[in-house]
C-alpha cells in the first residue's frame, strides 16, 4: 500500500511539472497563491494594492555565532574587523532597514535567524504552571486538547535532536459566527523590562482548520488584531509584530485568541512568546551566552521546531555547515507542501522567493577605492529546473536587476560606487532553495573605503531600499502586476498651539529623487495618550490635521506617509499637552535626528573608526560592535590577524546598544507637561528653519539637541544650529525670548567665527572644551549666584556615560564658558560649567552642554527641567 501511495504521489508530481512547462520563464503568471496570507494586519486603516501585498518572503541576514567543535568554544563565522564583523554588520541593514521596508509595503517575511534582539524572553502557555498568566474562557464551544503534541518548555537548555514542539500539549474550539458565542484564551506575559519586544504565536494545523484566527495584540493598553491562517505554518512560530510592552503583569499587555470563525472551522492554541531571548541550545557542554538573535540560524532553527534533518545536515559535526545550509532548508521547511514548492513536505507556507544579505571580503591595497557589491546564484542544477519545474534563471534576472539598481542608487546618492560581478555557481544558500534566491554581498568588510560608508546608517537605508524596490519590481513583473515604491518619511514635522487646547498638526511630502512613483497619497497619524501604546493609526488625506486636546493628558504623535505599494518609515515622535489653568505655552524644538557612522579616522598614514571618541547613532536598538579597532596602520590593509588594517578586540561582543529613538521631544515635552504650570507644543529643528512655527507666539523655547553634530567625514549634515536655526533662533531671543537649549556638541559643533558670535551673542557662552563621560553631571550651584559655596561631592543628577540598552548615551559632554554677565548653572566634577544661565531685561537663556534626556533617573531630570523653566519664567 505504501508503495502504491508513493508511486501515485510521483506521478501527481510528474504531471505538475508537465503543466507548468507551458511556461518555463514565467514564474507566477500560472502559478500563485490565491488564499489569504499567513497573517494580516486588520487594524491598519489602508490597503496595499500595487505592493507587496500577501507575499511571503524568507530573508536573512548572513551568519551568526556557531559551536566549532575542534576547538569546542562558540566563534563568529568571520573575523572582526573595523569594529565589527560580517555576523554582526549585516544585521544592522536587513533588522532596522530592509524587512521593515518589505513588510510595509505588504510582505510577510520570514527570516531563518531570529530577528528581536531583545534578550528577555516570556512564553505563556497551556502547559505552564503559571495559570495566572494562561486563561481560557469557554463560551458556546468549549476548548479541549488535540490529538497531537504541541510546544512546551520544560528546559533551560536544549540539546541537538530536542524538540521543543513535541513537548507538550496544544488546544482547540470549533468556532462559532457570533461575538457573544465566542471561547477566548488570554495569554499574559510577565514582563521585566519595558519596552519593544518581538510577538510570534504557534498553534497547530489540521485538516478542518481556520484560515481566519483572530489575534488581538494589547500593547501598553492598545489592540491591534491579526488575522492568521492556520492552514499553513502549525508547528512553528510565527511573528505577528513588534509592539512596546509595560512593564509587570496586565491585560494592558497581552495576546487574546478567540474562536469566532466559520462553524465549520476549528480554532488552534498554544503557545504565545514576547521577545526574542537567549540562545537556549547547548552545544559541547554550552550556550552562546548571547541573544538569540545573535546566533546562527542552526540555532534558531531547532528552536522554531524544524526537523533535525534541517538544522543538522552534516550529523552535528560542523555546525558551521550546518548553519549555512539551515537558512535554504528552513526555508524549504517553511514552503514545503505549498504552490511554491508542492515536490516536498512542509507547513505549506507559500514562500516565492528568498534573498541572503552578506557582506565580503576583499580589498584595495592603496585602501582608496570601493571593492563594492556582488551577486551570487545558481541557475544550473536540477537540469535548470526549480520544484515548480520553472527556470532557475529566474534567480539570475533577479540578481542581475538588483546589482544594477544598487549600483545605481548608490552612486546617485554617495557619489560613487562599485559592482563586481554576477556569480553563478554552486553555492548551497542558492543551490539549495526550491524558490528563486540569491546572495547580496553588499560590500567588502575588509576594504575601508567600503565600510567608510557601510558604517553610515544612511547608506544602510539607501542600500535597503534598493534591495527593496529589485524585490517589488521582480514579483509584481512576475505577477504582472503594478509596482509602485512605497513613499518616504514626511518632513517638516511640527504642531503649533493655537488656543483653548486646539493644536494643529502639520508636515510636508518628502520627494524621493531616486523613484518616481514613491509619491505619497495620503498620511497615516498614530496618536499615543500619556504612558499608552500608539494606536493603529488615522488616514489623513491632507498634510495637516487639526484637534482639541483633552485637558491634562499628554499625546504623542507620529506621522507616515502611505500610497498604493505600501507605507513609509514614520517620523519622529511629537509631543503635545494642554493645562486649561495654563497662562504660558512652550515650544520643544527636537533638534536630534542625527543617524551617522562612529568617528572616521582617514589621514595619509591612519584609517578606521574611534569608538572611544564617538560610537555614532543608529536607528534604535542594535548589536553592530564586537570591539574596538586597534590596528589604524593604512599601508596594512589587507593582512590577516593583529598587524591588518582594521583588527578589532572582542571588547563589546554581544553588547545592545541603543541609538535615535527619534523621541527626544516627547521626553522634554513629558517632563515640562510635569510641572503642571504649562502648555506645551513641539516641532521638528527643520519644520523651525522653514518658518513653519512662529516662535514669537510661544512664552518660551526648549531645544533637545541630543547628539547632534555635523561631521565633516560623515555623509549628511547634522549641524546643532544651521544659518537659518541662527536666524529665527537669534530673533526670538532679541525679542524678550526665554531660551533653552541642550545637547552633547552644543559647543564643540559651533566653532568658526560666525558661529561663536552667534553662541556669544544669543547664550552667551564661549567653548571650552569637552570631556569624556566617565565622570558624571555632579555638583548642583544656584541658578542666580556663582559665589554660594556648595560641598564638591554633592550629587546632582548621573547621566547614561557608555553604550547601554536603554538609552542613548553620550560618550563626550561640552565645558561652556560664561560670558558678560552669564553665570554657571550646573557644573560637573572638576568644577567646570556644564550649563550657563543669562538673565538680562532683553532676553533671559539656559544652555547645557550634555542632553537633558540623557540624566537617568526621571526625578532628577524632572527637578532640573522645573527648575530651569521656572526660573527664566519667573524672572519677568
Amino acid at each position: 500500500m505504501k508503495k502504491l501511495l508513493l508511486w501515485c504521489s510521483l506521478i501527481a508530481c510528474a504531471c505538475f511539472a508537465n503543466t507548468i512547462k507551458a511556461q518555463p520563464n514565467g514564474l507566477l503568471t500560472d502559478i500563485n497563491y490565491q488564499g489569504p496570507p499567513l497573517t494580516t494586519n486588520t487594524a491598519k486603516p489602508y490597503s496595499i494594492t500595487a505592493g507587496l501585498g500577501g507575499r511571503h518572503l524568507s530573508v536573512w541576514a548572513s551568519h551568526g555565532k556557531y559551536y566549532e567543535a575542534k576547538q569546542d568554544s562558540w566563534q563568529w563565522q568571520r573575523p572582526a574587523l573595523f569594529g565589527t564583523n560580517e555576523d554582526l554588520f549585516t544585521p544592522t541593514i536587513v533588522l532596522p532597514y530592509l524587512i521593515p521596508m518589505l513588510e510595509k509595503s505588504g510582505a510577510i517575511v520570514l527570516s531563518p535567524r531570529e530577528r528581536d534582539l531583545q534578550p528577555e524572553e516570556v512564553i505563556v502557555d497551556n502547559d505552564s504552571e503559571n495559570h495566572l498568566q494562561y486563561k481560557e474562557t469557554n463560551g458556546l464551544q468549549q476548548w479541549r486538547k488535540t490529538s497531537i503534541s504541541g510546544f512546551a518548555n520544560p528546559k533551560t537548555t536544549y540539546i541537538e535532536g530536542e524538540n521543543v514542539f513535541k513537548m507538550g500539549t496544544a488546544r482547540m474550539a470549533q468556532g462559532v459566527e457570533q461575538e457573544e458565542e465566542r471561547s477566548e484564551i488570554v495569554f499574559m506575559p510577565q514582563i521585566n523590562n519595558e519596552g519593544e519586544k518581538a510577538v510570534y504565536v504557534c498553534y497547530q494545523s489540521l485538516p478542518e482548520s481556520t484560515n481566519k484566527a483572530q489575534y488581538t495584540v494589547y500593547h501598553k493598553g492598545q489592540a491591534t488584531t491579526f488575522n492568521v491562517n492556520q492552514r499553513m505554518g502549525g508547528g512553528t512560530w510565527v511573528y505577528l509584530g513588534t509592539f512596546d510592552f509595560g512593564k509587570g503583569c496586565s491585560k494592558n499587555n497581552c495576546v487574546v485568541l478567540n474562536n469566532v470563525c466559520s462553524q465549520t472551522s476549528v480554532v488552534t492554541a498554544d503557545a504565545v512568546r514576547f521577545g526574542g531571548g537567549m540562545g537556549n541550545i547547548r552545544r559541547g557542554g554550552s550556550t552562546s551566552g548571547l541573544p538569540r538573535a545573535l546566533e546562527g540560524a542552526r540555532y534558531a532553527a531547532q528552536w522554531y521546531g524544524a526537523p533535525l534533518e534541517v538544522y543538522s545536515s552534516k550529523d552535528g559535526r560542523d555546525d558551521y555547515g550546518d548553519d549555512v545550509n539551515a537558512r535554504p532548508l528552513i526555508t524549504n521547511w517553511w514552503a514545503g507542501g505549498s504552490v511554491f514548492l508542492p515536490t516536498k513536505p512542509g507547513l505549506g507556507i507559500p514562500i516565492e522567493l528568498c534573498l541572503g544579505i552578506h557582506s565580503d571580503a576583499g580589498v584595495d591595497k592603496q585602501s582608496k577605492n570601493i571593492v563594492g557589491s556582488l551577486a551570487i546564484c545558481t541557475s544550473n542544477f536540477n537540469d535548470g529546473r526549480l520544484a515548480t519545474g520553472v527556470t532557475r534563471n529566474l534567480s539570475l534576472k533577479f540578481a542581475e536587476n538588483m546589482l544594477k539598481t544598487v549600483h545605481h542608487d548608490l552612486k546617485r546618492k554617495f557619489g560613487r560606487w562599485e559592482v563586481r560581478e554576477l556569480i553563478d555557481r554552486n553555492y548551497s544558500e542558492t543551490r539549495m532553495p526550491e524558490i528563486p534566491s540569491v546572495i547580496l554581498e553588499t560590500l567588502s568588510h575588509q576594504n575601508f573605503p567600503d565600510m567608510r560608508l557601510g558604517h553610515d546608517p544612511n547608506f544602510k537605508f539607501v542600500l535597503a531600499r534598493a534591495v527593496y524596490k529589485s524585490v517589488l519590481r521582480f514579483l509584481c513583473n512576475q505577477h504582472e502586476t503594478k509596482a509602485v515604491v512605497s513613499p518616504l518619511t514626511p518632513s517638516n514635522f511640527h504642531i503649533n498651539y493655537l488656543h483653548d487646547g486646539k493644536i494643529k498638526l502639520g508636515w510636508c511630502e518628502t520627494k524621493d529623487e531616486l523613484e518616481p512613483t514613491a509619491k505619497p497619497t495620503a498620511y497615516i497619524l498614530y496618536t499615543a495618550v500619556d504612558s499608552s501604546g500608539f494606536d493603529n493609526g488615522l488616514m489623513v488625506k491632507q498634510n495637516e490635521f487639526e484637534m482639541t486636546l483633552p485637558p491634562y493628558k499628554t499625546h504623542h504623535f507620529k506621522v507616515a506617509a502611505v500610497n498604493q505599494g505600501g507605507e513609509s518609515f514614520t517620523s519622529q515622535i511629537l509631543s503635545a499637552h494642554y493645562n486649561p489653568e495654563a497662562t504660558s505655552t512652550i515650544m520643544v524644538i527636537d533638534g536630534f535626528d542625527r543617524l551617522s557612522p562612529p568617528a572616521i579616522i582617514s589621514s595619509p598614514q591612519r584609517q578606521g573608526f574611534d569608538l572611544n571618541y564617538d560610537i555614532g547613532i543608529g536607528l534604535g536598538l542594535q548589536s553592530p560592535w564586537v570591539g574596538r579597532q586597534q590596528n589604524f596602520n593604512k599601508w596594512a590593509a589587507g593582512v590577516d590577524g593583529w598587524q591588518g588594517l582594521g583588527y578589532s578586540d572582542a571588547s563589546m561582543e554581544g553588547q545592545l546598544v541603543a541609538g535615535n529613538s527619534l523621541n527626544s521631544a516627547q521626553t522634554h515635552v513629558e517632563d515640562i507637561a510635569a510641572i503642571g504650570k504649562y502648555n506645551v507644543v513641539s516641532a521638528s529643528m527643520k519644520a523651525i528653519e522653514q518658518g513653519l512655527c512662529k516662535l514669537s507666539h510661544y512664552d518660551c523655547v526648549d531645544i533637545a539637541l541630543g547628539l547632534q553634530r555635523n561631521e565633516a567625514l560623515a555623509t549628511v549634515n547634522y549641524k546643532t544650529f544651521t544659518p537659518s536655526a541662527q536666524k529665527h533662533l537669534r530673533n526670538y531671543a532679541h525679542n524678550h525670548g526665554k531660551l533653552i537649549a541642550s545637547g552633547a556638541y552644543v559647543g564643540s559643533d559651533m566653532r568658526d567665527s560666525v558661529e561663536q558670535v552667534f553662541m556669544a551673542d544669543v547664550f552667551k557662552i564661549a567653548f571650552d572644551g569637552a570631556i569624556k563621560t566617565d565622570t558624571l553631571l555632579a555638583n548642583i550651584r544656584p541658578l542666580v549666584s556663582d559665589t554660594v559655596s556648595i560641598t564638591r561631592d554633592s550629587i546632582v543628577a548621573l547621566l547614561y556615560k557608555s553604550p547601554n540598552a536603554v538609552h542613548y548615551a553620550p560618550t563626550m559632554v561640552d565645558v561652556l564658558t560664561p560670558l558678560g554677565n552669564a553665570i554657571t548653572g550646573y557644573r560637573y566634577p572638576g568644577w567646570g560649567a556644564a550649563s550657563v544661565v543669562y538673565i538680562d531685561d532683553k532676553q533671559k537663556t539656559h544652555i547645557f552642554g550634555f542632553p537633558l534626556e540623557c540624566i537617568k533617573d526621571q526625578a532628577d531630570r524632572r527637578r532640573i527641567m522645573a527648575e530651569t523653566i521656572n526660573t527664566l519664567m519667573n524672572n519677568n
